[in-house]
């Protein structure tokens, strides 16, 4: 008799569970911690065997060199002096280019709306002191110079090796040096570097109008190495801010005939990180800034700016890297090329079809030097340098961020900051500079705001405008939204404020979307909404509060639409709760509020003040919703309803000329918006739905040009605060039922295996199929899931397990060994018992070799069972069928772990929870094998089916009676059941474990009765109920054994149960 097909299921599942525990454990033992632990700065030699070379091709920059300066510290820092990253270069079109550029796109990149830009990076490695001459210093290094436009070109000195890249939307050439440092009286005195180079360039074909037309042909890069490059650099040595340039010229010393020959690259950039300012512009300032403080707008407006010791802190940590918004003119009234220029910048195209609404152009404030006197406790004021560099909506905002060219979109800027009035003042110089300042023609005006209203949300404001009428502009705005997570970056050690100037205006939209009613008293009264905290000081109570109102979810229209809808990504943050602005965080840092009591004893929320003072930011991040990108809020809260009501205020980026004929635009921005949020409540969750709404409706007339339809959003589930500590409750809670449940199968299967030790007639008749389900339900867990769910534990908790109360989780890995330890003991009790069954059935086979018919077999019953759970898998695939679209919406927007983002086919994805149901109805070949077997014996334990269909059903009652939706800081993956993805929908849950709890009472009323008995019960007149079955059921004990004495019997039980062993 060959070995059953479940059973040899269920040794290839524990073949690969030991083989999956044996790797995971080589795997932590055969790779030690440091085994990529690479030093970063290890001593390279560089060679200087071209020293005599460059002498030579540089001997016209030798001549003029002069002796090096006496200050040899200045030599020492010679490699962040002389470094600069992304600068630009420009070759004019002649017969010889340098590189050839691919402008195909990869499919699906964004890069085919950029521009290309031509970059440049050079690095110096080394610098030879020890050979150090009179009037020069040998040095060694590298640069980097492509054409790209996908933002992939290398900012950082990694040593890379000469060669040449190529692929679509990139070009890169590396090239290595050799060569010399000197200095120069020339120009105001100059540092140059006279370099010789060798690297591999690409080959041009012969043909001058069409050098790359290898390129048609994907495949190898033809390259030739070529050693004789020349670069010159030139340097100021002392940087200020009309002399701060770095000019460079690469040339080839190949003759023209040559093949490898390229026309000359010119190379600009400014003054790197490690070169040293000196601020001296005294006379240039002060056509600027005088008399000081220059009156704009700002100053005329009455907004507060910061005026303490921290000036340049925060003015370093709000511009790093950080891209400003530029104001649209619609305060302007005149040409069109007048209003739609863009300040004294040189406008491209992308930026003059904006029409003066600058949609997508940015303001980066880069190389900030500021200098702030420290001897005293009051900084009176502080010494600013820095390059204001605008950038076009068709250019990379990651690279542009860290470009260093001078060109007409950068601004060189210098001034000085006042703590007397607030305003950094700065005059600009445009492009490339000469010493006679002839382009310094731009005032800039720049304050860090402290006083804050649903009209001036921004952390930095500024302003620019000319000095004279030479290059005459409008004065250009620029800003930098405030986001409330930031707020403690820039505001630790002073007190912000908000002014509130909507609250009138919010409350006739409360009196209008709450009219009272009996539903709405009811439920105020049954549910419970974010509130402040009865428990907490005033302070905290609103800061609490203040987080509570904050999310950051995904959502969909609401209602949702029949077609799959584009998910848009929704971001409340509270700015101001009262008049608390921000978060708490001022207070723990030594601030002087009045000494802290609970709220319900101030006088400003008594009974007669129920409703609460907010101001909000909400972000909508979708294609559907681009000019509603930020909505500035102010309003109501009601605690009661969980309603706020707000009046928004949205940037509008329309062309100039629609802006300046709107007359009621506020500061520029369309405040004729209401909006209503309603939050779903903290307790009693089954009675609502636990997601936010969201309304948007514009109070413009529907012929207005600033007029926009409604939008209502539902969010997807959101959690609070209160209910983030209950995230791990949860979790552990289901942990040690898991652990309740599988502590429960492992007695029962102990019990069936001291059971069949007195009951050796039935045991051939438990089926192998029964057996090879439980296995297979013990065995994927460990072998599909064990190293994804230490994985998923750092993960699950999401954002949540950075707060304090939820990090010290460390007891939740206990309970997840303890569950796979116990499901490796379930697993082998099992096999132990398959094991037993199949024994007693080889030695059942032995002794009735001449009657096949009578001996048990799993085959029709697995037939059986096949026959029906396909039958069943086929249904639910068309029922899911009818639902695809608007689960494929959920599934897809559910997933919160990085590892599970992937989606999983349909008809794979319902097999996987099919698989669920196949163990509830573990019983079902056993009650199958019954009848085929006419058995009228007891082969399985009460307790065994019994204690097992109760672990089964006992998911689907714990999934009934908890909350309907699942929270979003948990994985969808679960060991019990996925209620995610509707595969077990309510109605499931109630038919499962019925159907199961049917199953179990049949096998009981079979193993009771038996066959015969049965059989005569379910027969009515000449008909029988029960199928009959040519078998014939034999004595699992031997004819010898049936025939020994009394006194013998002893024995011979005895060597029958050894036999079984």
């Amino acid at each position: 008799m060959g070995f059953p097909f479940s059973a040899v299921v269920v040794v290839v599942a524990l073949c690969c569970v030991c083989c999956d525990l044996f790797f995971i454990g080589l795997a932590s033992s055969y790779f030690p911690e440091d085994a990529y632990n690479f030093e970063r700065n290890s001593h390279l030699k560089y060679s200087y065997d071209r020293i005599g070379e460059v002498q030579k091709q540089c001997a016209s920059v030798l001549s003029a060199s002069s002796e090096l300066r006496s200050d040899y510290s200045a030599v020492n820092g010679m490699k962040g002096e002389l470094s600069f990253v992304n600068g630009d270069w420009i070759q004019d079109e002649g017969k010889f280019p340098i590189m050839p550029f691919d402008a195909g796109n990869s499919p699906g990149s964004l890069a085919e709306d950029w521009s290309p830009l031509k970059l440049v990076s050079f690095w110096v490695t080394d610098v030879d002191h020890a050979n150090r001459l009179k009037k020069s210093v040998p040095i060694n290094g590298y640069m980097m110079m492509g054409i790209t436009r996908d933002g992939s070109f290398v900012d950082s000195n990694f040593g890379g090796n000469p060669e040449f890249l190529l692929w679509q939307s990139h070009s890169q050439l590396t090239v290595s040096f050799q060569g010399v440092y000197t200095e120069s009286k020339r120009n105001g005195g100059e540092r140059v570097l006279c370099l010789l180079g060798s690297t591999m360039l690409p080959t041009r074909e012969a043909d001058a109008s069409n050098p790359w037309s290898w390129m048609k042909n994907h495949g190898d890069v033809p390259l030739s190495e070529d050693d004789q490059i020349l670069l010159v650099l030139r340097y100021p040595i002392t940087f200020t801010l009309t002399n701060r340039i770095i000019n460079g010229e690469l040339t080839s010393v190949n003759p023209q005939s040559n093949p490898k020959y390229f026309d000359p690259v010119r190379i600009s950039s400014q003054l790197g990180k490690g070169a040293k300012y000196r601020f001296a512009t005294p006379h240039v300032l002060s056509k600027a800034c005088s008399p000081y403080p220059y009156k704009d707008n700002v100053t005329i407006n009455g907004i507060g700016a910061y005026q303490g010791e921290r000036f340049c802190e925060i003015l370093e940590e709000i511009t790093r890297e950080q891209p400003l918004s530029v104001v649209p003119n619609w305060r302007c009234n005149g040409t069109d090329d007048f209003c739609s220029k863009l300040g004294p910048f040189l406008s491209d195209k992308a930026i003059k079809s904006t029409d003066g609404g600058f949609k997508d152009v940015k303001l980066y404030m880069q190389l900030v030097i500021c200098e702030q006197p420290t001897t005293n406790r009051n900084a009176g004021s502080a010494r600013v340098s820095a390059v204001l560099r605008a950038v076009s909506p068709s250019e990379n905002l990651y690279t542009a961020a860290k470009r260093s060219g001078p060109n007409n979109m950068s601004l060189a800027a210098e001034g000085i900051w006042k703590s007397s009035s607030g305003q950094l003042c700065m005059v600009g110089c445009l492009g490339l500079i000469d010493a006679k300042e002839s382009s310094c023609n731009t005032r800039i005006c720049i304050y860090l705001p402290t006083t804050f209203s649903i009209k001036q949300r921004s952390v930095i404001l500024g302003t620019m405008s000319p000095i004279n009428n030479a290059n005459a502009f409008f004065p250009l705005s620029f800003e930098k939204f405030v986001l409330p997570s930031e707020l403690w970056n820039y505001f630790r050690f002073i007190h912000p404020n908000y002014s509130y100037s909507k609250i009138n205006l919010a409350g006739t939209v409360l009196e209008r979307n709450e009219p009272f009613s009996f539903t709405t008293s009811v439920k105020k009264s049954l549910l419970t909404f974010p509130k402040l905290e009865d428990n907490e000081a005033f302070h905290d109570s609103l800061s609490l509060l203040s987080e509570d109102l904050s999310f950051h979810v995904s959502g969909y229209p609401d209602p949702m639409p029949n077609i799959q809808a584009p998910r848009v990504d929704i971001q409340m943050e509270i700015l101001s709760v009262g008049p608390l602005f921000g978060r708490y965080w001022y207070a723990r840092n030594g601030s002087t509020w009045e000494q802290e009591t609970p709220y319900h004893v101030k006088d400003v929320y008594t009974e007669k003040q129920l409703l609460i003072n907010v101001s909000a930011q909400l972000i909508l991040t979708g294609k559907a919703y681009s000019n509603f990108s930020v909505l500035s809020l102010e309003g109501l809260y009601d605690p009661h309803a969980g309603k706020m009501y707000l009046i928004g205020c949205r940037d509008v980026r329309a062309s100039w000329k629609v802006l300046y004929q709107s007359y009621d635009l506020e500061s520029g921005l369309d405040c004729l918006i209401e909006v209503v949020i309603s939050y779903p409540p903290i307790k009693a969750r089954w009675l609502a739905n636990p997601t936010a709404k969201i309304s948007i409706e514009s109070q413009r007339t529907d012929d207005d040009s600033l007029f926009f339809d409604s939008i209502r959003l539902q969010t997807f589930p959101i959690i609070y605060r209160k209910q983030r500590e209950d995230v791990l409750s949860r979790r552990g809670f289901e942990g040690i039922l898991r652990i309740l449940t599988l502590t429960l199968a492992v007695t029962c299967i102990l019990s069936q295996l001291f059971y069949i030790k007195d009951n050796l007639d039935s045991l051939p008749y438990i089926s192998l199929v029964v057996l090879g389900i439980q296995a297979l339900g013990y065995s994927i867990p460990l072998i599909t899931d064990a190293e994804a769910l230490f994985k998923r534990m750092a993960s699950e908790s999401y954002d949540v397990s950075s707060s304090g109360e939820l990090e010290s989780s460390e007891w939740l890995h206990v309970i997840d060994y303890t569950v796979k330890l116990l499901l490796i003991v379930s697993l082998l009790l099992t096999l132990r018992l398959c094991q037993k069954v199949w024994k007693s059935r080889i030695r059942l086979q032995t002794r009735t070799p001449h009657e096949p018919l009578g001996l048990p077999s799993d085959k029709f019953v697995l037939i059986c069972t096949l026959v029906m759970h396909l039958i069943g898998y086929v249904v639910v695939l068309v029922v899911h069928g009818a639902k695809a679209s608007q689960k494929a919406l959920r599934a897809k927007t559910y997933l919160v772990d990085g590892e599970n983002s992937h989606s999983l086919p349909d008809w794979l994805r319902e097999l996987e929870e099919y698989c669920g149901l196949v163990e509830d109805f573990f019983l079902f070949p056993q009650i199958a094998g019954n009848l085929i077997w006419q058995v009228h014996s007891k082969p399985l334990r009460k307790l065994y089916y019994m204690g097992i269909t109760l672990v089964r059903i006992l998911p689907h009652v714990y999934d009934y009676i908890r909350a309907p939706a699942p929270t979003p800081y948990l994985s969808e993956d679960s060991e019990f059941v996925n209620p995610s993805l509707e595969f077990y929908s309510k109605f499931g849950d109630i038919a499962i474990p019925v159907t199961a709890i049917i199953l179990a009472v049949v096998l009981y009323i079979q193993q009771r009765w038996g066959y015969e008995k049965l059989s005569r019960t379910l027969t009515i007149g000449r008909h029988k109920l029960l199928p009959s079955f040519r078998y014939e059921r034999l004595s699992s004990r031997s004819p010898e054994t049936e025939l020994v004495a009394d006194t013998n019997g002893c024995a011979a039980n005895e060597k029958e149960q050894s036999d079984v062993e």
